[in-house]
């Protein structure tokens, strides 16, 4: 059994690669919740959709979110509110783009929760309904959430200005200067029963080419995950998101700069040692291979830009094999 810590778009690709080498049944993905949200009254968790529509052929490859051959009729309808919307109000924003394919997710989503359904339980349905035989499992049912403080700020009562991280992310485009990120709820969430039997379970753990920090992070500030992971170290590889000291997608390189940590390989081994024994680097960075052994990870070479299906498939393989040795 494999076990993969997931973000977004980084792990989705990484996991449909590791389901062309082994069967779906046998892979868990214990996903991010913490950049869900609640938009026009609707439950969204965007990682574990990003997932879900990767690994049914149902993503639109273009964006790399949402659903292929997707319309936008809602989303265009609500700019006439937007003369009439009272000063301070935010309702009918149109900064967070929701297809109207999209939205049937979260209709079903927002629904099954209101009727005391777990997001674990959700999760599951929404699965099934797109024909998916791999176990996506929440980090958490309870919430967790993401808060990302803006570093160019102006105070507000002395404190500087701390947002979600989808309006960062989106509404900011990612796009201003960081000075800290806190997970809210997460000294009181606890991993799910499912997510955790997984990762104490599994034969091989893998940390996904996701964002180290606020992808990873959130997971990890759950009690008790880094205890575990570090406990069968030698079982857990890691991928690393970043490339030639840059991100191949989303904000992880200049983030990890903002707040203190080096953006390289070495910044993300530096990050993983107490936790997995191993870390798959691209050969663009074969040069920090010493450096990245020296901070106590072993440094498995392999190319890691997932461009076509035969390297992917390559980068699962050989990823799965680390961990083994």
């Amino acid at each position: 059994m494999i076990t993969v810590l997931s973000g977004g778009v980084g792990a989705a690709r990484f996991l449909r690669a590791l389901l062309q080498i082994v069967p779906a049944a046998e892979v868990s993905a214990v996903v991010n919740t913490a950049d869900d949200t609640v938009m026009h009254g609707l439950s969204i968790s965007p990682d574990i959709d990003t997932v879900t529509y990767t690994l049914a052929g149902a993503i639109d490859p273009e964006r790399g979110w949402g659903l292929r051959d997707e319309s936008w009729r809602a989303m265009e309808a609500l700019v006439r509110f937007t003369t009439v919307r009272p000063p301070g109000s935010t309702a009918a924003p149109t900064w967070f783009n929701l297809g109207d394919q999209d939205l049937a997710t979260h209709f079903y989503r927002t629904a099954r929760l209101q009727e005391g359904a777990t997001l674990t339980e959700v999760t599951a349905e929404i699965c099934r309904a797109f024909g998916l035989e791999i176990a996506l499992l929440p980090m958490s049912d309870a919430r967790v959430e993401t808060r990302v403080t803006l570093a160019d700020s102006a105070p507000s009562n002395g404190e500087p200005l701390e947002i979600s991280f989808q309006e960062y992310f989106v509404q900011r485009q990612h796009g201003v200067p960081v000075s800290s990120i806190r997970f809210a709820g997460a000294d009181t969430a606890r991993l799910t029963d499912a997510a955790e039997h997984a990762l104490a379970s599994a034969d091989v753990v893998v940390i996904a080419p996701s964002n180290p920090l606020v992808s990873i992070g959130p997971l990890r500030a759950l009690r008790g995950v880094d205890s575990l992971l570090a406990g069968r170290r030698d079982s857990v590889v890691a991928v690393s998101p970043i490339v030639g000291g840059a991100a191949l997608k989303g904000p992880a390189d200049h983030m990890l700069t903002e707040l203190g940590h080096e953006a390289s390989v070495v910044g993300v081994a530096r990050l993983y040692a107490p936790i997995a024994g191993a870390l798959v680097i691209d050969p663009a960075d074969a040069h920090l291979a010493e450096a990245v052994e020296a901070v106590g990870m072993r440094a498995v070479v392999v190319p890691s830009i997932m461009s076509s299906a035969e390297v992917s498939a390559h980068l699962a393989r050989e990823t799965l094999a680390a961990a083994a040795t």
